[in-house]
């Protein structure tokens, strides 16, 4: 199974992004989409990044009722990215309608995970706010398990439980890990983080680094040095 570095382009216009993928002249990095270059910039950017010979992660987490999801996800369909999501917390119809919504009509669709828990929710928010009792890793799991019997194929977690998702949903179930930062960085809002070469050791496949690269003095190193440890 393969594994690797995916940067989480989080900026607000094209021009940010094609003057930061400027500084990666003979580097095509994995690509993060979010929902503010998307929300700013529309379908077009993605086709114009894709077209350029990048890899996408098309992170817009969806969450709705089932039909709903499932129309939008026609649409994303035909974007041509390699992996797209949605909240493993809208159960399994919404789940089961977002895969037949991407399935194209010629049997391939880009890779479907569903996020758990984000990284920047605590024990006590998800006690306090979300008013769910049981330890974050229960939950994290309850919800890995759901998505695999409903044909996702993998989840976002924490790299802290990336193991543990292998060996409740199996090793080919995909674990793509934001909060990822370098050991003498900043965690800055995440709240569940270890470092990529820890990451890599916990079994994550995927790791999303935002800030240590986009918001580093020199990117194209922080993306190598981040390569370097989590590739080996």
């Amino acid at each position: 199974m393969s594994k690797d570095v995916i940067i989480a382009c989080d900026f607000s216009s094209k021009k940010e992004v094609m003057e930061f993928l400027d500084l990666f002249p003979d580097k095509k990095p994995y690509l993060k989409i979010g929902m503010e270059l998307y929300y700013a910039e529309g379908p077009a950017i993605v086709k114009e990044i894709k077209e350029r010979g990048h890899q996408i992660f098309l992170d817009l987490k969806l969450h709705d009722i089932p039909n709903t999801v499932k129309k939008a996800m026609r649409v994303l369909s035909h974007l041509d990215v390699d992996m797209c999501n949605l909240h493993a917390g809208g159960a399994s119809a919404m789940m089961q309608a977002a895969l037949e919504g991407l399935t194209r009509e010629d049997g391939t669709r880009p890779l479907l995970i569903g996020v758990t828990q984000l990284t920047s929710t605590s024990q006590q928010a998800m006690e306090e706010e979300l008013l769910i009792p049981k330890p974050i890793d229960q939950v994290v799991m309850h919800y890995a398990k759901n998505a695999m019997t409903s044909g996702l194929d993998g989840v976002v977690c924490s790299p802290l439980e990336a193991g543990k998702v292998k060996e409740v949903c199996g090793a080919n179930f995909l674990t793509v890990t934001p909060g990822v930062r370098f050991a003498d960085g900043d965690i800055g809002d995440q709240v569940r983080v270890t470092t990529p070469e820890k990451a890599r050791e916990l079994g994550s496949d995927y790791i999303v680094v935002g800030r240590p690269v986009t918001a580093a003095p020199d990117p194209l190193a922080a993306y190598l040095r981040c390569c370097k440890e989590f590739l080996g």
